[in-house]
């Protein structure tokens, strides 16, 4: 592989852009009005005050789009050296599945192209490219997988964090609310009534007996029970404290925007790993994407080698 690096730099994106060459793959061109087409969407997910930050984020999404291209370019050259076609008929099917899919009418479809700003035509292109892309990977890339139990375990055991049941809990909380206004002598107070609560708790009287008299929400009625919460539902600070806890433990004084809690874990579901056997063809297909993107890297590494890139950005 031989590429040529012409120069460095960066262009804000609240800079006018002038057209230019960015990269050369094999003599086809890839321009700056290429790379900016697909960065202006995601530029608005940069969420970031910081110019600086926000420059150093725009220019390497910019580098990534590139080289992303570049790996188009790579594939489209190596289709068309291997004459690897796409008919009109298969584009057309496609587009018709999508349609299908989504209930769209003609007119609805090409409204929602619009809206990306798409013309039919573009995106037919588009369609045509992914179809030959496709064809020239299935072609290309030949992964032999042998999926035998011991692999699969070892796949498993490496990523078992994917295979863990779904965790729910429930908390029951006694909360103490620090009104609007209140001074720093308020909140001292509040803290305090809320402590002298907890020790009650501690020296043996009953969590829900204590939430009836003296918990400041509707969950008073219920003894402070909250109801189950899947991770991420209710307040972080609230769930950390919860998810330390042991069942039918009470933990300490917990603080939010809102005022003091004194937490309990009532139960805890969920949340362990799911038996090997019970996943296993999950396992399966998983381990097989993995070699598939491995054995994909591996032909994108062999496209590269035999190609000349030129990279002007």
């Amino acid at each position: 592989m031989v590429i040529l690096i012409s120069s460095f730099g960066s262009i804000s994106s609240s800079e006018a852009i002038v057209d230019r060459i960015v990269a050369i793959v094999n003599q086809e061109i890839i321009t700056l009005s290429e790379v900016e087409k697909w960065i202006d969407p995601l530029q608005k997910e940069i969420q970031t005050e910081d110019h600086l930050e926000r420059r150093k984020r725009v220019r390497e999404l910019r580098q990534k789009v590139l080289e992303r291209l570049i790996e188009e370019k790579l594939i489209d050259h190596e289709a068309k050296r291997l004459g690897i076609k796409v008919a009109s008929k298969e584009v057309e099917a496609a587009i018709e599945d999508i349609k299908q899919h989504n209930a769209f009418t003609q007119e609805d479809f090409e409204k929602v192209l619009a809206k990306e700003g798409l013309t039919f035509e573009a995106f037919k292109k588009q369609i045509a490219k992914r179809l030959q892309s496709t064809k020239l990977v299935n072609f290309s890339v030949k992964v032999e997988v042998k999926a035998e139990e011991k692999n699969l375990r070892d796949f498993y055991q490496k990523n078992i964090e994917r295979y863990r049941s779904k965790e729910s809990y429930r908390p029951a909380h006694i909360f103490f609310a620090i009104p609007k206004g209140a001074t720093s002598e308020d909140i001292r107070e509040i803290r305090k009534k809320c402590q002298q609560v907890l020790d009650k708790i501690r020296g043996g009287e009953d969590f829900g007996e204590m939430a009836l008299l003296y918990s400041e929400d509707a969950s008073s009625k219920d003894r402070g029970d909250l109801g189950f919460f899947k991770k991420g539902e209710l307040f972080p600070a609230i769930e950390k404290e919860a998810l330390r806890l042991q069942v039918g433990e009470v933990g300490g004084i917990v603080r939010t925007d809102f005022g003091f809690h004194i937490i309990k874990l009532i139960d805890h579901k969920g949340g362990g790993p799911l038996p090997f056997e019970e996943v296993m063809e999950r396992v399966k297909a998983e381990y097989f994407e993995k070699e598939m993107e491995r054995a994909f890297n591996e032909f994108l590494a062999t496209l590269r080698e035999k190609s000349v890139i030129e990279i002007k950005l």
